[in-house]
């Protein structure tokens, strides 16, 4: 282990039934490779495009042809995508690929997202989440679990990350720090995640993968939640 790891995740805590309050399927759309939330839209990475959608009404908003086999993430002002072994910043409103960076995988990347001026990778069969230098790719550190990390998100000063792995998928939350597994949210039978994103507040958007939907899955609230920054 690198000095740049962290220790491997245990287990942690019996898992609990994830809360799904929401499905939303779209025409055409037959898998679903990452999400991310811009404030008021989830965008969907779908094989050849990026589709925005409005998660009040579940209404396509928009949508921008581009490669993503992977993770999506919104710092802000910009979209990132994961396509193969790139990583694309995209002007949301153009489409227009605006500078690329070497994902840290080198294609074995899964999900994506922006904390505290950093993107946040996910390897799926490393099982590692990475923070990288979002200019130039540089690895930061990097986050050891014992699952296939499908999706990460931060929230809240919480870290999240979806697995998939033997036909089960789970969200948990793990220490930024030590990577111990501090909570685990069961998706019920079926139903994988295979990208992850918070809406900043009580909702997580999970990547459904080859159903091609994205759920709606109710964040827990705990009195321990921590306030840390990324």
């Amino acid at each position: 282990m690198s000095s740049k790891d962290t220790p491997l995740a245990t287990a942690g805590p019996a898992a609990r039934p994830a809360e799904v309050v929401r499905e939303y399927a779209f025409d055409g759309v037959s898998a679903v490779h990452g999400v991310t939330h811009d404030g008021h839209h989830v965008w969907a990475a779908v094989g050849a495009r990026m589709l925005a959608f409005d998660p009040t009404s579940g209404e396509p908003a928009q949508a921008l042809e581009h490669a993503c086999d992977a993770g999506t993430a919104f710092d802000g002002k910009h979209l990132y995508q994961i396509a193969e072994s790139r990583i694309d910043k995209i002007d949301p409103a153009t489409g227009q690929v605006l500078a690329s960076i070497p994902a840290p995988g080198g294609g074995g990347d899964s999900g994506l997202t922006w904390a505290e001026g950093s993107l946040w990778v996910g390897q799926y069969r490393d099982r590692r989440i990475h923070q990288i230098n979002p200019e130039t790719g540089a690895l930061i550190r990097s986050i050891e679990s014992n699952r296939f990390v499908t999706g990460v998100t931060w929230v809240e000063g919480e870290l999240w990350h979806g697995t998939w792995e033997a036909e089960e998928s789970e969200l948990r939350r793990i220490d930024p720090q030590s990577g111990a597994v501090l909570d685990r949210l069961a998706m019920p039978q079926g139903m994988g995640v295979s990208g992850l994103e918070s809406d900043g507040q009580d909702l997580f958007y999970c990547g459904g993968g080859g159903s091609g939907k994205v759920r709606a899955v109710r964040r827990p609230r705990t009195p321990t939640t921590s306030r840390s920054n990324a």
